[in-house]
């Protein structure tokens, strides 16, 4: 041990089957801290439940017998087919989750009435999905469906078959497109669809206070992911805007083409942009962009943390991340996991749940660890994405450390000996 730790707590979980979190895009707590959202696979396929986290009953809200859709992560799944695991999001001031079912989109409130909103059309892939924070319009990312079409010499290996081919290298080659939908969560009526030439796009996000803007990504990016990455559509002018643009950081380092940039996720209110990354053949590091005068401010992490990681962001602004973080000296354990071929530089092979309260203005990040998640990052769902609680007194992560992923949540506090 090289540090006091918290104990990390669980919250959902056993041996005999599989329990998650909600993509870290949306939170998987209710307004009041109540509720959790969780998908789990005890069924013998996925499905959402309600976790009551006072009394720890447990309320099914889909009816998945099917399996999983497939879709952006869930590559060796079936097309059409299933619960879309990367489709489920909250609305968490009202209690209703959206998601996709074979090839429909659909609502479920807190007592499991499911109500279906639209269909997807044939021929098209979707991935994470988004509600805007007033719950009136929902975000169904979706492109054409041959991004994702392999055959047997092009089918991927390990746990999450990731194609073999460059998804990104084909959607420019062979010209496929990207969409963003957006229906009215009320009547289900398709509001408008914004066509994104030569993209392949998965993740969305609404501005919190603006749900005419739509943050948007390029995934794994085959050639300029450091410029390509994070994008705005602003759906008021039709304008579609480049978020990280190429500039000398005040860090000393410049901010290039040729990095690696990822998980972008919106400030509370609206007005700015975190995100992470790596600079070209250099540390990695964490970022924040001023989305109307597009000032940026740029933190580069030490040398050696060099484990792959997410940040995610409090209502104060406080980070907290599930890599990166080592204690000096520290020799982390080595293993092999099936998402290490991606495009991001870094192995996953972080340890911690940690803390970074940050100061941009003087370029200064002070990191907390507070436990050990140990998760063997095996496939998407193992991913611990943690999250803050609306108080902000604890954060809640996926994990397994064993044989099957459980939900825990640590105390916010500081570790004491």
């Amino acid at each position: 041990m090289f540090g006091p730790l918290n104990p990390r707590e669980l919250v959902s979980g056993s041996d005999d089957y599989n329990t998650q979190m909600l993509y870290f895009t949306c939170s998987s707590l209710s307004a009041d801290d109540r509720f959790i959202y969780l998908i789990s696979d005890r069924t013998g396929v996925p499905n959402v439940f309600c976790h009551d986290l006072e009394t720890g009953e447990e309320v099914m809200l889909t009816h998945n017998t099917h399996g999983t859709l497939k879709s952006y992560v869930y590559f060796e799944n079936t097309q059409d087919y299933g619960l879309g695991k990367a489709s489920v999001c909250l609305d968490c001031a009202r209690n209703r989750i959206y998601f996709i079912q074979d090839n429909h989109i659909c609502c479920s409130d807190s007592d499991g009435n499911e109500r279906i909103l639209n269909t997807v059309p044939q021929g098209r892939m979707t991935a994470f999905t988004h509600v805007s924070a007033d719950g009136t319009r929902l975000c169904v990312p979706m492109t054409d469906g041959r991004c994702l079409d392999y055959d047997p010499e092009t089918e991927g290996s390990g746990l999450d078959k990731r194609p073999v081919y460059d998804i990104d290298d084909r959607v420019q080659k062979e010209h496929l497109n990207s969409y963003l939908c957006v229906y009215d969560t009320a009547t289900g009526r398709l509001l408008y669809e914004k066509t994104v030439p030569h993209c392949w796009i998965t993740h969305v996000q609404f501005n919190p206070t603006d749900h005419e803007q739509i943050l948007y990504n390029h995934e794994w990016s085959s050639f300029d992911c450091g410029i390509r990455r994070i994008w705005l559509y602003d759906h008021r002018t039709d304008e579609i805007s480049r978020v990280r643009t190429e500039g000398m950081e005040h860090n000393g380092h410049m901010r290039s083409r040729h990095d690696w940039v990822c998980h972008e996720m919106w400030q509370d209110d609206g007005k700015a942009v975190i995100y992470h990354g790596a600079y070209h053949e250099g540390p990695a590091f964490v970022g924040k962009v001023d989305m109307e005068t597009r000032d940026y401010w740029e933190i580069a992490l030490p040398e050696d943390y060099d484990a792959y990681g997410h940040f995610t962001m409090d209502h104060e602004g406080h980070l907290v991340c599930d890599g990166y973080f080592k204690f000096p000296g520290e020799i982390k354990a080595v293993f092999e996991n099936s998402t290490d071929n991606g495009p991001d530089p870094h192995k996953k092979d972080g340890a911690y749940i940690s803390i970074q309260n940050v100061d941009w203005e003087k370029g200064l990040m002070h990191w907390l660890p507070l436990c050990r998640h140990e998760s063997d990052w095996m496939g998407q769902d193992a991913h611990p994405h943690p999250i803050y609680s609306h108080k902000g007194d604890y954060i809640y992560f996926s994990s397994r450390n064993d044989k099957t992923i459980k939900v825990y949540k640590v105390s916010c506090a500081a570790p004491t000996e």
